[in-house]
């Protein structure tokens, strides 16, 4: 394999394929990079003595054509493949100038790093995550198979899609939050003297990719503007709708009443809600493939304190986030498992609140073990039941 890039994800390739056993020629406009990714055992850092059987273009997207010619120019590989975000222009450029575009097949892996250069790779970035393969209508199925290939020697999981398709959805999934990071965090330059002091987690989670570097993404950006300019414009509607709320409110508070107060707060939560319920359509967490079937099992916990910290703890303790974790008194919990099939329990007759019932939300395989875990650390528990993938 020849790897032309030395940054973080090439050499996060790099480092992967050799760990596998791939001999690894490595390149790059600084030779400091390629000769740093070859000291962290990415490979070698010298052209092969003979084709190789792949290269892997780890430039910005703007750069995938001319790179690719140089290449091919010089019988560099059998096939070739890229790991740019943006894969439509690119291909567009290869289809016009390259001298053997069946030869290639566009690629995306989709994992990275806010850090960049080779010092931030790691050879197991891919594993696990989607990466994007968009074959053109001269792709050969040789190429194909050598994309798939790698894509499999990352721990990666294919996913073949047309050029255009891929970057409408980068559009919305990455590239348009990566913009909108970088205008957040844009502000904190002339924000109040006290941010430092009160910056916590939900500011970082939003601002984190922001720290990207600036000439990739600002390459990455014009060459995806087409797809991300609706998507901008849609959140420039949004952003417009809330801002009139917040300024009809703020009006009627400086005013001491109430007037156009409640058409206010709708809009807010109308937007609110919708952002829950998008968010509510993606996995829990980052994976592709079919949907893990889930169970959910109801634990009762005394009305003692501690006692809810202390299976919160054991529930961490077996990989479960505690934030998955919902809680509801356990009387409140026994009318809604016993509505529909039995009479219902009102207030006035209700014993007194025996403590809280906790729903802890597992993978349906592992119900039975993890409940009969808790069971033997004296938790109290229901039969699991079922509820729907995420």
């Amino acid at each position: 394999m020849a790897v032309i890039g030395t940054g973080l994800i090439g050499t996060s390739v790099a480092l992967t394929a050799a760990e596998e056993g791939v001999s690894v020629y490595l390149s790059d406009r600084s030779r400091a990079a390629a000769r740093t990714a070859a000291a962290l055992g990415a490979g070698r850092a010298e052209d092969p003595p003979e084709p190789v059987d792949l290269a892997v273009l780890a430039v910005p997207p703007s750069r995938i054509a001319e790179v690719l010619i140089a290449a091919q120019e010089r019988g560099l590989a059998r096939a070739y493949t890229d790991v740019a975000s943006v894969k439509e222009r690119p291909e567009r450029a290869v289809l016009a100038r390259a001298p053997e575009p069946s030869r290639y097949i566009g690629g995306h892996p989709l994992a990275g790093r806010e850090r960049s250069g080779p010092l931030a790779a790691r050879a197991g970035l891919f594993r696990g995550r989607p990466w994007a393969l968009t074959p053109h209508r001269l792709t050969s199925r040789a190429a194909l198979d050598r994309g798939l290939e790698l894509a499999e020697l990352c721990g990666a999981a294919p996913v073949v899609m047309r050029s255009r398709e891929h970057d409408e959805v980068v559009a919305l999934t990455s590239h348009v939050p990566h913009l909108l990071a970088s205008v957040m965090a844009a502000r904190l330059r002339d924000g109040p003297a006290g941010v430092p002091l009160l910056a916590g987690q939900g500011l970082r989670d939003v601002t984190r990719i922001a720290a990207g570097d600036p000439r990739l993404w600002s390459d990455i950006l014009r060459s995806n503007a087409a797809a991300m300019a609706g998507v901008v414009t849609e959140l420039r509607a949004d952003l417009a709708r809330v801002a009139a709320a917040l300024a009809a409110l703020a009006e009627d508070q400086d005013a001491g009443h109430e007037a156009g107060h409640d058409q206010g707060v709708r809009t807010l939560e109308d937007l609110l809600a919708r952002g829950a319920a998008g968010l509510a359509g993606l996995p829990r967490r980052p994976g592709v493939g079919p949907p893990v079937p889930q169970a959910a099992l109801r634990i009762l916990v005394p009305d003692r304190p501690g006692e809810l910290a202390r299976l919160l703890a054991a529930v961490a303790a077996l990989g479960i986030a505690a934030d998955d974790v919902t809680v509801e008194p356990a009387q409140t919990a026994q009318t809604a498992q016993t509505a529909g099939t039995a009479e219902t329990v009102e207030p006035a007759e209700a014993a007194e609140d025996s403590g809280l019932q906790v729903r802890v939300p597992v993978p349906a395989t592992d119900a039975e073990r993890i409940g009969a875990k808790l069971g033997a650390d004296g938790w109290e528990r229901a039969a699991a039941e079922s509820v729907p993938a995420r």
